[in-house]
């Protein structure tokens, strides 16, 4: 050892500081600071940090070399994330017994949403049939079941109430969660395209206020036109875009609303839309147009209107008498708009039957839905804005027939006459609209008013006085401002509110009926019926009192 007073112990080694670990070897760099310090060599103040765990020292006095090994890291560990090596790995706990934090990944999955899923959903299920494996059931909430089905006409009945059908009774469940809010593309509704439909019929609206000699006063801008038609041909595109998502993500959930006795009739509005959007180009787009886009357009149409008006005539749980809304005038409109289109651009044949199919089918629908059979179970008492749709088909016909005839004859204007009554007839009670909750499918409620407006602006230009000069500038003012609240509540709710989009509880309805229970709409005729005999015997009954008394 050297003495105490020579330069070797005088200096004085560079101070390291080194945080605390746990049970953990020393690290190479303390080994080899301890070898320089036994050496006695003098050798300069460096950083820990520089110093390389592979570290040779060749001196005079003794030539140490560390040999090669692992490295070691002396490295402060935070409290909750170490767990001793051997410790068993339970299931969301840390060696100490404390509730890990999951990944979000896996706190937001949630396996019920499979069952509405294109390649989870049935479809997976029908290739595993194919292959003959049975299907396999799904776990929901800890518990395993069978993958729900599509429910039947009359589930949606029993289990769905309001105007709409989209109102849970209290004595039902869901197959989706009620407290978490479901992934957009489930939310996302085909009466979506109401928007769309309101939006496009106000362009044809002001291309007719622009292009009609009676309104020339008016000196209606066709930049206006050009302006909604843009604005129309963009939302459908978003809206036609984002529900095709929905058809290759969630299949399953299209078909719950195809099933839904409201919505399938929503299924017409893509394409009457499209049918908007032709009647409404500016000139400066397009002016003539080739009449096989009439026939691309009319075609999934016809394939629908075989479809639906096949259930209606045949009979079974899809019956008209049984499933009879305002909502089915969707399906009527579409063949006049067809009629309407196909007249402008110079067709015969196809416009005259499209007219007469709706026409026909119009006139049964009409009755039905004057009549509220006691086997309808979707009208309210009270009204509601889906009752505007009465006015949408015949002042749509009597445009339509005044471009087949050449003129507006006698014909169009009964058609006309009809549909500026029931306007009228539903505006003076504007109070029995009060108290609704909005919905998106308001939208497809505001067309029926711009199509009597772009009506009246017609029939103005034939009968030409004070009274339908009036009309012209009073009807289409109303549907320009009932559009521009539509479109602010629409922008409240989605952006302030963050409610446009809720939980669509209209395709989540379980299939299977609550214990206890049985199907309400028979329980409601056989109340009917009960109070129908009990007047039959009153009546019954005070007859022979009134015949013995006279005998007597």
């Amino acid at each position: 050892m050297p003495a105490p007073n020579s330069p070797t112990h005088r200096i004085r080694v560079p101070y390291y500081s080194h945080s605390v670990s746990i049970s953990m070897p020393p690290s190479p760099s303390l080994l080899a600071e301890k070898a320089q310090r036994a050496s006695g060599i003098n050798q300069p103040a460096t950083n820990s940090a520089n110093i390389k765990p592979n570290l040779v020292i060749n001196s005079p006095v003794v030539n140490l070399q560390v040999p090669k090994q692992a490295k070691f890291h002396s490295q402060p560990m935070t409290t909750g994330t170490s767990r001793a090596k051997g410790t068993p790995d339970r299931k969301g706990l840390d060696s100490s017994g404390s509730q890990q934090r999951l990944p979000r990944n896996t706190r937001l999955k949630d396996h019920r949403y499979n069952s509405f899923k294109t390649w989870s959903g049935a479809l997976e299920r029908q290739i595993s049939a194919l292959r003959g494996k049975a299907p396999e059931p799904q776990e929901v909430g800890g518990s395993k079941r069978q993958p729900e089905p599509v429910p039947a006409p009359d589930r949606y009945f029993d289990a769905l109430e309001g105007p709409e059908l989209d109102t849970l009774r209290a004595s039902e469940e869901l197959v989706l969660p009620e407290d978490k809010l479901w992934p957009f593309l489930l939310r996302f509704p085909i009466s979506s395209f109401g928007i769309c439909l309101g939006v496009s019929s106000q362009a044809i609206l002001w291309k007719t206020l622009a292009r009609s000699p009676s309104m020339s006063f008016l000196h209606v801008s066709p930049v206006i036109n050009l302006v909604l038609w843009c604005i129309s041909l963009a939302l459908t595109g978003i809206v036609a875009f984002i529900y095709s998502l929905k058809i290759i993500f969630y299949f399953e959930a299209v078909r719950r609303e195809y099933y839904h006795p409201i919505r399938v009739n929503f299924f017409f509005a893509p394409w009457i839309n499209c049918l908007f959007l032709t009647l409404g180009l500016p000139p400066v787009v397009a002016v003539n147009l080739h009449g096989a886009l009439w026939y691309v357009l009319m075609a999934p149409i016809l394939f629908l209107e075989l479809k639906i008006y096949g259930q209606w005539m045949s009979g079974g749980q899809r019956r008209l008498s049984k499933v009879a809304n305002p909502s089915n005038h969707l399906s009527i409109v579409g063949n006049f708009v067809g009629a309407l289109l196909g007249a402008s651009m110079g067709l015969k044949e196809g416009p005259i039957f499209f007219f007469a199919v709706g026409l026909a089918h119009y006139s049964v629908l009409f009755v039905t839905l004057y009549q509220r059979l006691p086997t309808n179970e979707t009208l309210p008492k009270e009204l509601h804005p889906v009752f505007f749709l009465f006015v949408a088909a015949p002042s749509v016909a009597s445009m339509a027939w005044a471009n087949i005839s050449g003129e507006f004859g006698y014909g169009s204007r009964i058609a006309y006459f009809i549909a500026l009554f029931l306007y009228f007839s539903l505006a003076v009670r504007i109070n029995f609209f009060r108290g609704f909750r909005f919905s998106l499918a308001w939208w497809a409620y505001t067309f029926p008013m711009t199509s009597a407006s772009i009506a009246t602006v017609t029939y103005s230009a034939e009968v030409e006085n004070f009274f339908t000069r009036s009309l012209s500038l009073a009807l289409p003012g109303i549907s320009t401002l009932t559009v521009i609240a539509l479109l602010g509540s629409t922008i409240i709710h989605a952006f302030v509110l963050n409610d446009l989009f809720p939980n669509d509880i209209s395709i989540a309805i379980s299939n299977r009926r609550p214990k206890g229970t049985k199907r309400r709409g028979h329980m409601r005729n056989a109340a009917a019926d009960s109070k129908d005999n009990e007047a039959t015997r009153i009546r019954n009954a005070s007859s022979d009192i009134k015949e013995n008394g006279a005998a007597v």
